[in-house]
């Protein structure tokens, strides 16, 4: 009777230890998931940074003479065309220097003629002593010293034409700083800073000074925006930007046309410059604006998506099988309690194939309700979405698992939401 006590006790010992393995092994088929149809739509992957609003040129409008501002004929928002008079800069001393100068070279111009009169007197004087001298009546001393005469004067003469070149030289930059201090746009566009005020007097040293900063055409503008390295290799010209303000509520567009090679470095992040282009035709846009642009570089039409958090679920207890094992899965302790599936580089023939990374994705099986790697190659990502490449195992329309179900958990109709996603100003143009 002792005996049949303990075989009793021992049955029921190893039946309660067979029935807890039992559950611990098939714990993972009896929970339930949250689950989304696989389907076909568009995956746009974009690459998202912050750049500034410029106009596509600006011009910085200086004076390089000294002297009191006398009158400024613009004002902020102004628009001006190409040679209009903008600013005066007092005239009164460049136009003393200009008569000065006027008058020096009215001085050497005289200087010529007097020099010319006394060479020609001393060429003809010349003449005559040597007319003497063939009777003998000049000593040859005497001709040496009209020779030395008529030499002497026509080196004047040259000295006094140099100087009058030299005065001609003065004039004209007596005329240059005089015509510097009437200040003109070169350029049509719009007044966007003026840094004097009439009176104040501006002192042109090393550099010139900055009246006023013009930038052209306000219609036509520029983003300038700084990319990541590890983004500027999906980035190149021609591509659509979609970017907004904190302004407005609208998106407006662009495109890149310029990838700049002046690399910066900021905390150890090196960017690239890239400017995108923008028309501006309701003049909305201000210069110094800080845009929150989207750069398409990748959009694929009716692709196999599926949404990212099924790229990053991993079941508890399970592990994908390789296609060649037969698929699907299997417990944990089977392979040593330590692999786990999911992620872009799993065992087995999830890890790679023919040399391309595969990622798992957990599929809720119709027939028995468990769950079922697939393997797929992945695509395009939007944040949101990640583009599955064909062919591929996954079918349009299987329960995709992309979490397990708890009690009160949002329903959101199967679409999966990024929470890091930057939130654009309006609607996404299809």
């Amino acid at each position: 009777m002792r005996t049949v006590i303990v075989i009793l006790i021992l049955l029921a010992l190893a039946g309660g230890g067979g029935w807890y393995w039992w559950s611990q092994q098939h714990k993972e088929t009896q929970r339930s998931y949250k689950t989304v149809k696989a389907e076909r739509g568009l995956v746009v992957q974009t690459v998202k940074a912050t750049g500034i609003l410029q106009p596509v040129l600006t011009i910085q409008v200086g004076t390089q003479v000294n002297g009191p501002v006398k009158k400024l004929y613009v004002d902020y928002n102004d628009h001006v065309t190409n040679g209009q008079v903008v600013a005066q800069i007092d005239p009164v001393v460049y136009q003393a220097h200009l008569a000065q100068d006027q008058a020096n070279l009215l001085q050497n111009m005289a200087a010529v003629d007097e020099a010319t009169a006394k060479l020609l007197q001393a060429n003809q004087e010349l003449t005559r002593d040597k007319e003497l001298a063939k009777r003998e009546l000049l000593s040859q001393s005497d001709l040496d010293a009209a020779v030395a005469t008529r030499d002497a004067l026509a080196a004047g003469l040259n000295v006094a034409q140099a100087n009058v070149a030299q005065a001609k030289a003065s004039l004209q930059l007596s005329q240059a700083n005089l015509s510097y201090t009437t200040i003109n746009s070169p350029v049509d566009g719009v007044i966007i800073a003026r840094n004097v005020d009439e009176g104040q007097t501006v002192v042109a040293s090393m550099t010139a000074q900055t009246l006023f900063q013009i930038g052209t055409d306000l219609r036509h503008m520029q983003v300038l925006a700084s990319i990541p390295e590890a983004d500027i290799g999906m980035v190149h010209t021609n591509q659509p930007v979609v970017f907004n303000v904190d302004a407005f509520e609208q998106e407006f567009t662009g495109a890149v046309a310029q990838i700049r090679l002046a690399a910066s470095t900021v905390q150890n992040v090196v960017t690239y410059p890239v400017i995108i282009s923008a028309e501006n035709p309701a003049e909305k846009l201000f210069p110094g604006m800080t845009a929150n642009i989207s750069c398409e570089v990748g959009r694929h039409e009716n692709s196999l998506r599926v949404p990212n958090a099924a790229l990053r679920f991993k079941p508890e207890g399970l592990v994908a099988v390789s296609e060649k094992d037969g698929g699907g899965m299997a417990p944990a302790s089977s392979f040593g309690g330590g692999q786990r599936s999911g992620g872009s580089r799993g065992g087995g023939e999830g890890g790679s194939h023919a040399g391309k990374p595969k990622n798992t994705i957990w599929v809720l099986d119709a027939t028995n309700q468990q769950p079922r790697a697939v393997f797929v190659r992945v695509g395009l990502n939007d944040g949101a979405y990640t583009e599955v490449k064909e062919p591929s195992k996954l079918e349009e329309g299987a329960d995709i698992i992309t979490g397990y179900a708890t009690e009160g958990a949002a329903q959101n109709g199967g679409q999966t939401v990024n929470p890091f996603a930057p939130k654009m100003g309006g609607p996404r143009p299809r």
